[in-house]
């Protein structure tokens, strides 16, 4: 039986330049995710890294291979089979308040992907968006509040409510934390850990910072110039082998340093 959540294989994509020329922005790549597990996709701006990304989440059509969602061939999916899956995958993005609208309360922001699929049940948003508020440890009361009155901690909170509110499947990450301080990610990992043991989530990160992803991840997988450069155990990142791994390594902790994910057994224990 197929474990995988996620299979890339040989995946590209060409990007066509007024001169003529094709810009290659990711080269034959092949990844595969399995359920219930996290996987980090690092690299600099122009990696290729998010351009993935937006393939898997069919804002982008493939130039070459195949992505599989559940075993499912994603690219010539039909209109109903599409709806579904934007069912199944949802995304959270760096920067809450430009996919929020201001004008906006907290109750609807979460409520909306609900009401856009016509899963919303009549006088039931404030119970559900109560609910997924303390899901995200915020209070009840935030359902009344505009993204103005929070901070960009608990913004990003209401993204990850509003994220799951559907009971997708897999989550992806855009740089969902590098606009937070070091403390208020901590608080953020520990609640995607505790909210993918509970869900039995699976999770993709893309960043250019290594710091969060060796924490929340159980797989790193590299990128440089669109290629995939490496691929590691997160809890053998000392094993790196690649000059542009080590470097992104070097600058957040000494290699050979232990490394001990929260994405699973670490929060087990955590209230």
């Amino acid at each position: 039986m197929n474990n995988y959540a996620v299979e890339f294989k040989d995946v590209c994509k060409r990007f066509p330049l007024p001169n003529g020329d094709t810009l290659e922005a990711c080269k034959s790549i092949s990844i595969t995710l399995e359920k219930g597990k996290s996987l980090g996709i690092v690299g600099e701006s122009g990696s290729g890294k998010t351009t993935l990304v937006r393939m898997l989440m069919k804002m982008l059509p493939i130039s070459e291979g195949e992505i599989y969602v559940d075993g499912v061939e994603i690219q010539h999916m039909n209109r109903e089979q599409t709806r579904a899956y934007r069912q199944k995958i949802q995304m959270v993005f760096q920067d809450p308040m430009a996919a929020f609208n201001p004008r906006m309360k907290v109750k609807d922001i979460i409520c909306e992907p609900l009401y856009n699929f016509g899963l919303l049940p009549k006088g039931r948003e404030e119970q559900i968006a109560g609910d997924y508020l303390e899901m995200v440890d915020l209070p009840r009361e935030f359902m009344h509040r505009y993204p103005h009155e929070m901070s960009g901690g608990q913004r990003q909170r209401v993204a990850i409510a509003r994220a799951i509110v559907l009971e997708p499947e897999i989550l992806v990450f855009d740089e969902a934390t590098s606009a937070l301080d070091v403390s208020v990610q901590d608080s953020i990992a520990y609640l995607l850990a505790r909210l993918q043991k509970k869900c039995n989530l699976t999770y993709l990160f893309i960043a250019h910072d290594i710091a969060f992803i060796r924490t929340m991840c159980h797989k790193v997988v590299v990128m440089y110039k669109g290629a995939i450069v490496e691929e590691l155990d997160a809890f053998h990142l000392s094993d790196a082998q690649h000059p542009y791994t080590k470097v992104l390594l070097s600058s957040i902790f000494e290699i050979g340093q232990e490394h001990n994910p929260l994405s699973m057994d670490t929060v087990a224990g955590y209230k």
